[in-house]
């Protein structure tokens, strides 16, 4: 009687803390919400210039949300379209991305997607767009002839373009019908018996094209499989367990969700019979292998069903929720955390909006130690690491400049267009490569363009010579720093040839991709991809494989109760 009557003592005493809690809570969101009203009233009222309402407050809601996460975002109903498109993958338009052309000053066609209206109506990389609709878009960016390229579906207009490989204007009829962004752009067969799936989108009803692509491959002869997720940014969480249920017996444990209230939290497990449970796989991630990427490339390393090849991926471990608000408005709203078989989130440590959202791992000295199910050591920290650290060849900054748009002669993109308009028909897109003196007279042209960009090499010698004058230290360093000027001084002739390789691989595929669409540049594209190569390598050797999926047989930790969240 005397512990019954300790106990209820003791919750007599917990509850007021509890109801206070909640009431300096509530009191503070009630004053906050009174403070927010009347300043924004007295600013309506008073303020010297008149306020649009929408955007003033549009902003207060963008900075409450933007000390929060990336990924909590609100869409008034003038984004609802562009919502609908980052969630399906489809938007009504045309299927082409244009960009601007910095030479002419006017938005052109970059690449029409294949089977697509732009396509379709004869439309060609480096078509100047003069008018839509009758609607000038001379002088207009990018953004602007976005809008004016989309519309409802079964809608039809009158596009009016400049071909620059004859001067010609143009006149075509268009008619807009729902596109459904390419998710997955090419799938085939490598050499050894090797297949090898690119995927980019966890879009609605993607895992059945997957599926579909892993069962063509496996009637063509494959017996190992890579599934390249290299700047997959993630999308739905119920494809992500579908395409992991093709690779893993029903009812295994895919993720765990934990949020702050109980309808937040879930568990997903797979449910159907797989179609391969022993292909060796190796899948390829990078830094933007993101969300429903790393829950399938995090899953089928917690299970030991394939080795994850490439670097890091970005970290981002939260789920979010659509909510709807007033006047159509909408809410993409984080609710959760997800957690993996091993029971590592794979989220990085910080999420801000600053810089378009930074993430930042935590040392391996002081990340939690997980094992997977064979007994492999594995970390929390931010994102999956690896089994196989393979980095990709770096873009050099010339080569850089001259795709990136950067260039205010547009050489590379003129000389893509004259090599189109020259050349009717080109070699199979995995066989096309440009000649030695296709090269030489790319080369040529640039130099006569005089083309320049920064050196990083030059931007780092000022700083330095900065340095050296605020710290006291520059006449004495002078004939060093003169010397070493010198000697990395701007020799475009040089950069080009020494940078040789990685620019005509850039020309190449950008040719490529007028001929055969994405789907061709990504075949051509994998003659030189270093980490599709260490992956062909490493299925080649069974051996090695099966060696770094069950390095410790006798002495096999496991996934355990202790290791998955509740």
């Amino acid at each position: 009687m005397k512990k019954i009557l300790i106990s209820m003592l003791a919750l007599l005493l917990v509850l007021p803390s509890f109801s206070q809690k909640d009431a300096d809570h509530d009191f503070k969101v009630a004053k906050n919400m009174d403070v927010f009203t009347a300043i924004y009233k007295n600013l309506d009222m008073m303020y010297v210039d008149t306020l649009d309402a929408d955007e003033v407050i549009g902003n207060g809601i963008k900075a409450m949300l933007g000390s929060l996460d990336p990924y909590t975002t609100y869409y008034p109903e003038s984004d609802q379209q562009e919502l609908k498109r980052m969630l399906t993958g489809k938007y009504a338009g045309v299927g082409a991305l244009i960009r601007y052309n910095n030479q002419l000053q006017r938005v052109v066609v970059d690449e029409p997607y294949e089977n697509m209206p732009a396509a379709e109506a004869g439309l060609k990389k480096g078509d100047i767009i003069l008018s839509i609709a009758d609607t000038s878009m001379v002088g207009k960016d990018v953004a602007y002839v976005s809008d004016h390229l989309r519309g409802e579906p079964g809608t039809s207009f009158i596009i009016k373009i400049k071909r620059p490989s004859t001067g010609k204007e143009m006149k075509m009829k268009i008619t807009r019908r729902t596109i459904q962004m390419p998710y997955l752009p090419y799938y085939g067969m490598l050499q050894n018996h090797v297949g090898y799936i690119n995927f980019n989108s966890f879009t609605e009803n993607s895992a059945k094209d997957v599926r579909r692509a892993f069962i063509d491959l496996k009637k063509q002869g494959a017996q190992k499989l890579i599934f390249d997720l290299r700047n997959n940014g993630g999308g739905s969480v119920t494809e992500a367990v579908s395409i992991v249920n093709m690779f893993l017996p029903k009812n295994k444990l895919v993720l765990s969700m934990k949020g702050k209230l109980q309808r937040s939290n879930n568990v997903y497990k797979t449910t159907v019979e797989p179609l391969d449970t022993l292909m060796p796989i190796v899948v390829l991630v990078n830094e933007n292998t993101a969300s429903a990427s790393e829950i399938t490339s995090g899953c089928l390393q917690d299970y030991d069903r394939a080795i994850i090849l490439g670097t890091r991926t970005y970290g981002k471990g939260l789920v979010q929720t659509t909510m709807d608000l007033p006047y159509n408005g909408q809410m993409k709203l984080t609710t959760a955390k997800y957690f993996i078989p091993s029971g590592r989130c794979v989220q990085a440590l910080n999420y801000k909006h600053a810089k378009g959202g930074y993430v930042e791992h935590v040392p391996d000295s002081l990340t939690k130690v997980f094992y997977t199910e064979a007994g492999r050591e594995v970390r929390d920290g931010g994102g999956i690491k690896p089994d196989i650290e393979v980095k990709a060849d770096t873009v050099p900054n010339i080569a850089f400049y001259l795709a990136g748009a950067r260039d205010s002669n547009e050489v590379m993109l003129n000389y893509e267009i004259d090599y189109i308009a020259k050349h009717p028909t080109i070699a199979p897109a995995a066989e096309f490569a440009l000649t030695d003196a296709d090269y030489d007279e790319f080369k040529e042209r640039v130099l006569k363009a005089d083309f320049k960009y920064d050196r990083e090499t030059e931007k780092y010698l000022k700083d330095l010579e900065k340095l050296a004058k605020f710290e006291g230290y520059y006449d004495d360093a002078k004939p060093e720093i003169e010397a070493l000027k010198k000697k990395l001084s701007h020799n475009v002739a040089k950069d080009l040839e020494y940078n040789k390789q990685t620019i005509k691989q850039i020309l190449e595929n950008d040719i490529v991709a007028a001929y055969y669409y994405q789907k061709g540049a990504i075949q051509n594209s994998l003659r030189y991809d270093k980490q599709v190569k260490e992956a062909v390598k490493l299925l080649d050797d069974a051996e090695g494989y099966q060696k770094l999926l069950h390095p410790n047989k006798d002495n096999a930790k496991g996934l355990n109760k202790n290791n998955v969240k509740k």
